[in-house]
Parts: structure tokens; sequence; C-alpha cells
């Protein structure tokens, strides 16, 4: 070495492993002071609009993938608050090495976040949230790119790319499964059975009653609210013909069941009875609305129809339905009676269609989204059901709508999507038949 000449000295930057950086630049060539600044609100609003909705869903979800979204939302709102003390850190000091790739992969985890909330926005009601989440999609994307035009030191830049890549694929994947899958996935559906007793006369033997047990049983491994579950039992006059009923007569008969309209009820063809319309005997609820069913749980009541012994009836039908909504579809607050047709109670016309002889009565609660960011996203709605019953039957109709659009009538698509989404399901059983022709033969 020739006097004069100066040790090389080696960086420790040279003796470690691959490094992927930018060429180093002064602090005062990373950007000017208002770059820093929109960094900062970027990721300081993410921080507070992702936190806020990460708690809710962690603590009110419905689901097992909700409430795993909110603990995702809240680690990248950390990240998030993190990368706001790495960017000023990178900005100015430097004092740690790493607070560039720090800052960067916080907008990067900003960025994914808000593209998965914005696509949700797309599926709710609200302008204002679509607009805002769609405004700070665009803004984190710019701040990731801001970040890595400055000088951002990343070690092992293979392992960094991994970690991101994984962390977010599990974020999409968890969105898929429950904003694509899940709400597509087979529907559980309860059972309804019924079983009808022996007739049992009164003491002075002038009226007879007939028991019926009916089970709710939910196998599935989902809850469901009970919506309303009516029960009702149909008088039927069936004469028998003398002689055997032409062809003619079987399609007077088929033409007649085709136009009756709302409520079930056996259309029977027979060569010697002559089948006549039901009329309604009974209609009651045999379960609380409001109420619900557990997973693999079973509901249970009996029921009584009382009758004179000298009845015209020749046989009863018995029927028993029940409307219900899954427990992590929605949620359902203070479902309760609001009134009825004939005292006020407002019907939509596309239920009532004219009927003046079919009365309703009305029960409305209040629904809840299954997730925090449909809450906030989605206008308020309320499920109304009408528990209707005339002369010749009884029946649930289920719908829910916001409020000044009761009127409104959905095509079947469009009912479809909506009553899975909410998880809404019928079921029920019957007609149960059962000859009086042993009980008459008491008198």
């Amino acid at each position: 070495m020739s006097p004069g000449d100066e040790p090389v000295r080696t960086s420790p930057e040279s003796r470690t492993g691959p490094r992927l950086r930018m060429p180093r630049l002064p602090a005062s060539s990373r950007g000017s002071l208002a770059v820093l600044v929109g960094i900062l609100l970027v990721l300081l609003v993410s921080t507070f609009m992702l936190g806020w909705f990460g708690v809710e869903n962690l603590g009110s979800a419905l689901t097992y993938t909700g409430r795993f979204t909110g603990a995702i939302l809240l680690a990248v709102s950390l990240t998030t608050l993190l990368g706001s003390a790495a960017a000023v850190d990178h900005w100015y000091r430097n004092s740690f090495t790493y607070s560039g790739m720090v800052a960067l992969i916080a907008a990067i985890a900003a960025l994914v976040a808000n593209v998965m909330i914005l696509l949700e926005t797309f599926k709710g009601d609200s302008t204002g949230y679509r607009v805002l989440w769609a405004l700070l999609t665009a803004a984190s994307l710019w701040a990731a790119l801001a970040l890595w035009r400055t000088s951002v030191v990343i070690p092992a830049p293979k392992r960094v790319a991994a970690a991101v890549i994984v962390t977010s694929s599990i974020a999409v994947a968890n969105f898929g499964y429950q904003h694509l899958y899940q709400p597509y996935q087979r529907g559980a559906k309860p059972l309804v059975k019924m079983t009808v007793g022996e007739p049992m006369l009164s003491q002075d033997g002038q009226a007879f009653s007939v028991p019926i047990d009916i089970r709710l049983e939910n196998r599935s491994d989902v809850g469901f609210y009970v919506i309303g579950a009516e029960f009702h039992a149909m008088g039927e006059r069936v004469p028998l013909s003398e002689t055997d009923r032409l062809r003619a007569q079987w399609r007077d008969d088929a033409e007649k069941w085709s136009k009756a309209q709302f409520f079930p009820e056996a259309h029977p063809l027979a060569r010697w009875e002559i089948h006549q319309p039901g009329e309604l005997v009974a209609a009651h609820p045999w379960t609380f609305a409001g109420n619900w069913i557990e997973a693999d749980d079973e509901l249970h009541t009996r029921t009584v129809v009382q009758l004179p012994i000298d009845t015209e009836y020749d046989q009863l039908a018995f029927y028993a339905n029940v409307s219900l909504a899954r427990k992590d579809r929605l949620g359902l607050e203070n479902l309760r009676p609001v009134g009825n047709s004939w005292s006020g109670g407002k019907v939509p016309r596309w239920i009532q269609r004219g009927q003046e002889d079919i009365d309703s009565i009305i029960y409305r609660g209040r629904v809840h989204e299954n997730n925090a960011i449909a809450n906030h996203t989605m206008d308020p709605r309320s499920l109304t059901l009408f528990w209707r019953f005339g002369p010749h039957g009884a029946g649930l109709v289920p719908m829910i709508r916001r409020e000044g659009e009761e009127d409104l009538i959905l095509a079947g698509a469009e009912d479809h999507a909506l009553r899975n989404r909410y998880g809404l399901v019928d079921a029920g059983t019957g007609p149960f038949e059962r000859t009086l022709w042993d009980v008459k033969s008491r008198r």
C-alpha cells in the first residue's frame, strides 16, 4: 500500500445476505413534506376505519369467518399504525434500517384490506361508503408506490415477498369463503313432524277432541329463528256418489282445484268421492314468534281440536307450517305483533290480491346483518310476517324490505337471492287426513 492511500472499508451490508434496495437518497431527496403527509393521512385513516370495523366484527359477527375477518382487519389496523411511525422515521431520521420496508408493507396491507372492503360495499346500499373505500383504495395504491420510490431496504426479498403473498392469500381466501362460497353452500332446513292422536269424547258425549303433537327437529349445524309457526285444521265434506263419476266431472274437479290460491289444500280426483273445498275450523300459532331453535335441537308442542259430535264434516285435515331464518345470516330484534288488517294495519297489495275475505295479523322485527361491514353499508331493513287466514285455510308470508318498499314485488331470481342472503326457509307438513265416521258412530 502506497503512502497516503486509505484502506478500502467494506460496508456492513456487503458482508450480509442478498438485499433489494433502491439507491440510498438523502432524506431531503425522498420527497416533499406533502408526500409524507399524504402517506400518513392514508395510513392513519385506514388505521381508524379498519380498526373500527375489525373491533365490531370481532365482537359481534354471527359466524366464525366473520370474526376471523375482524381479527384480520384489526391486525392490519395495527400494522398500518406501526407503518405510520415507520414512515416518519424513514423520511427523516432513518434510525431503523428497515423502517421504509415496514412502511411499505403497511401500505400494501392497507391496499389489500381496502380492496376487500370495497368489493363488499358494492353489495350494500350506501354510496358514501362505496366512494370512501374507492378513494382509500386508490390512495393506498399511491402510498405504496410513493414509498417504493424512496430508498427502501428489503432484506431477503424472496422471503419477504413470500410472506406478503401468503398473508394476502389468507385474507383473500377468507373473504372469498365468507362472501362467495358460504352464502351459496347447501342450505340447512329443519323438519316439521306431526302425529294425530285418537279422538276423545266429552263427558256428556256431545263433543269430541283430537290431540295433535307437533315436533320441529333441527338436525343441521346452524340455529334458526322461528319467524312464525301456524297450525290449522280444515273440515271437509266428502259425500259419495251412487254411480261412477264421469271423466267430465274429473276435469271439472281439476279446474276447480287449479284456481285455488294461497292456501295449501289437497286436490284429489276420485271416482266415487265428491270433494268440496275445505272450511277452516281452527288456526293458531304452535310456538312463539321470535323463539329460536339451536343446532341439533328440537321443539315439541301439543294442540287439541274440538268439534261437536254432530258436525257436518266427514273428515278433518291438519296442517303445520313454520317460517324460519338462519341465525348465522341475520340478527332478529324484537319480533312482535304490530297490527292487523281489519284495524288499519298495512298489508301490501301483492299479498292481498283483492281478497277481502282474507285477514292478516302482522308481526315485524328489525333485521341486523351478520357482520359489521354489511351493517354499516346496507340500509336498515325489517322482517315482516303476515299471518294470513280466511274461510278456506291459513298460511304464513314472510318478507324483508327497506322502509317504504313494502309494496315492492321482487322477481323470482331477486326473491331467491334475498331469501338466500338472510337464510329464510319454510318447512311444513300435512295434510294429515282423519275420517270422522268412527266418531259419529258413537252418537
